[in-house]
């Protein structure tokens, strides 16, 4: 049969590994794209679903537009650092450290232009710029902390996350001196009451940040290695992706991304201080899980984090709302992460369960569709007969 006949044939048959490697590769994006959209789709529901459920208890406060716009104002710090732990969870791991980061950085942000501005207050507010970036800087510096312990001496994440919490949280109090820190650039409060019609700026910044961050892990090869790093080590590593520049990389960001999110608290609110978002930790793991994110890594959604972020905290408005307290909150927060993986074990127990699919050959002129190749049974019975 000449080549044309047989694409299969000898002279394709070198090719057959890399086919099968193309294969392989696009049916598990394609397995993961609709993944994603059922979670997705699950997240646009649950946001519909939270939203009804508090307008309808209590409209006159729930719908009210400050109500609202408190909402977008709100959402973006948390968001952030949500997205930067869906980052280290997409790797397999977990970064404990994030909350810590923002606030040492609005700490910096504070100290930095209280002190320039107790001498000279115009000079501080034309520091502004500088300072900012003095903030996310000091982020930058505890995510490669962070990329250091986990990619370079091999600490577990969970384990150095925690001890670098500790310590931050320790600088923390000891700049501070367990008091408020107040004071911050003027145009950064301005910036973070301004809106674009009805929306607030900050929600805008959330969104770009967001869009940026998918843009990262769906488009470039670092994100490709970042999601192959959690999906299987081994096969990155054989596939000659190294993990410690891709931990090292991933820490890194979302320590960066740790440091806007405290630039954007100022931006809300400008005061500092050392038990800035005791709560969140908890909080945006519950949101990077709800929002699609696998724990074991290797898959995550950041479309998925918008809508989880945006879902609890229209939860949060509607508790402050109908007058329930935060310790009720913190107990919904830790319902809905349970029941989120109880219903995620029970559909990949399901899965598991299912038949396994056998792939039929490709019909060709020579050889019906329905035709089963023979066994090696039954095809050393026709050689005997033969």
């Amino acid at each position: 049969m000449s080549e044309k006949q047989s694409p299969a044939g000898a002279p394709a048959l070198g090719k057959g590994a890399q086919i099968n490697e193309r294969v392989g590769i696009a049916t598990r994006e394609f397995i993961a794209r609709a993944s994603a959209n059922r979670k997705t789709g699950r997240m646009v529901v649950a946001l519909l679903l939270a939203f009804s459920i508090f307008a309808i208890a209590n409209p006159r406060v729930f719908l009210n537009p400050l109500n609202l716009q408190n909402i977008g104002v709100t959402a973006p710090e948390i968001g952030i650092i949500a997205i930067a732990m869906m980052l280290a969870m997409l790797t397999g791991g977990i970064d404990l450290s994030l909350v810590a980061i923002a606030n040492l950085s609005a700490i910096t942000v504070v100290s930095l232009y209280s002190g320039i501005a107790a001498n000279d207050p115009a000079l501080a507010e034309s520091l502004t710029v500088p300072i900012i970036v003095a903030g996310v800087l000091v982020g930058i510096g505890c995510g490669m902390l962070n990329g250091v312990l986990v990619s370079v001496i091999g600490i577990t994440p969970i384990l150095a996350t925690l001890g670098t919490m500790q310590i931050l949280n320790g600088i923390a109090i000891v700049t501070t001196g367990g008091s408020t820190l107040y004071g911050a650039p003027e145009s950064l409060a301005s910036f973070g009451r301004s809106g674009l019609g009805p929306v607030p700026v900050l929600f805008v910044v959330f969104l770009v940040v967001a869009v940026l961050v998918a843009l990262l892990v769906s488009t470039t090869p670092l994100g490709r290695k970042i999601q192959l790093e959690g999906a299987n080590p081994v096969a990155a590593r054989y596939s000659g992706i190294s993990s410690r520049s891709v931990l090292m990389s991933t820490y890194t960001i979302g320590g960066a991304l740790a440091g806007v999110a405290g630039v954007l608290f100022l931006a809300r609110n400008p005061t500092a201080s050392a038990d800035y978002g005791a709560s969140y930790v908890l909080l945006v793991i519950v949101i990077a899980v709800l929002g699609g994110t696998n724990p074991n890594g290797g898959f995550a959604s950041v479309a998925g984090v918008v809508l989880a972020t945006l879902t609890l905290q229209i939860v949060s408005s509607g508790f402050t709302a109908l007058r329930l307290s935060s310790y009720e909150y913190a107990i919904a927060q830790g319902v809905i992460l349970i029941a989120v993986m109880v219903l995620d074990a029970v559909a990949a127990s399901r899965r598991a369960r299912r038949p396994p699919r056998t792939a039929m050959p490709a019909a060709t002129p020579d050889a019906p569709a329905a035709s089963p190749e023979p066994t090696p049974v039954t095809a050393q019975k026709e050689t005997e007969h033969s």
